[in-house]
């Protein structure tokens, strides 16, 4: 591989918070599949050293990695709507969302490009119930309440989704352009509702793609009870605010 710019029309955001054993893993398993993307880590100021991991091996992979350091944690929300911003102003086609602990697997990534660069997709989700309940080391507990959620989410927001939470996910380029995404009010779990619910109401196709989802072996869960809270009243406040507001439409 030269040190020549190489151009790919597809950027991984990956945010990350204390990741330090895992992020080297993932970035490599991305780098080492057959179709290259690149990838734009959101550091949010982890103390355990994560950004310095990711300087190092920018030097290997200085044409396809890049890296955004911010003051402490501000949120998954503003997380990803940094990122896209980036995307967008470097010109990619396809832009992805998946987190750093391997609870979803980079060898999905094809299989969420293709649903929307060869299926017509405007937006792929990695769907963990389109066939049943496809989750690995999930406390039952968990897993009943993901599964409700988004049951519960389907039923208020009226989205024809069966995963409704989903974080791994690919957008055509044009679907962030059309949201406002200052507009997107939500920084935690809610943020994955927002983003999609906008993406339907502003007239896009998405798709959903059967993975499985393993729970991280490595570092701490993110997920909390204010989270879930925020999810559960956010998605009523998103139902009755979407009565009052114009979505910006495909073209």
């Amino acid at each position: 591989m030269t040190n020549m710019h190489t151009s790919s029309d597809s950027i991984v955001i990956i945010p990350t918070y204390n990741e330090r054993e895992n992020i080297e893993n993932i970035i490599r398993a991305v780098f080492n599949l057959e179709k290259d993307f690149h990838i734009l880590i959101i550091e949010d100021g982890s103390p355990d050293g994560t950004a310095n991991i990711v300087k190092n091996l920018q030097k290997d992979f200085s044409d396809r990695l890049f890296m955004i350091e911010r003051k402490g944690k501000l949120g998954l929300g503003t997380a990803y709507i940094t990122g896209f911003k980036w995307a967008l102003q470097h010109h990619y086609e396809y832009i992805f969302e998946m987190d750093a602990d391997f609870s979803h697997n980079p060898e999905d990534l094809p299989r969420l490009y293709d649903a929307c660069s060869n299926q017509g997709g405007d937006v792929a989700i990695g769907s963990r119930y389109v066939s049943g309940v496809n989750v690995v080391n999930w406390p039952m507990t968990r897993v009943l309440m993901s599964y409700f959620a988004s049951k519960y989410v389907r039923f208020i927001t009226g989205l024809p989704i069966h995963d409704t939470t989903a974080g791994f996910k690919c957008y055509k380029r044009e679907v962030l352009e059309t949201i406002n995404l200052d507009k997107i009010r939500f920084k935690g779990y809610a943020f994955q509702i927002e983003m999609k619910f906008t993406a339907y109401k502003s007239g896009f196709k998405i798709v959903e793609v059967p993975v499985i989802f393993i729970n991280r072996e490595l570092g701490t869960s993110k997920m909390n009870s204010s989270i879930f809270g925020e999810a559960i009243f956010g998605v009523i406040k998103l139902k009755l605010g979407s009565l009052f507001y114009k979505y910006p439409q495909k073209k």
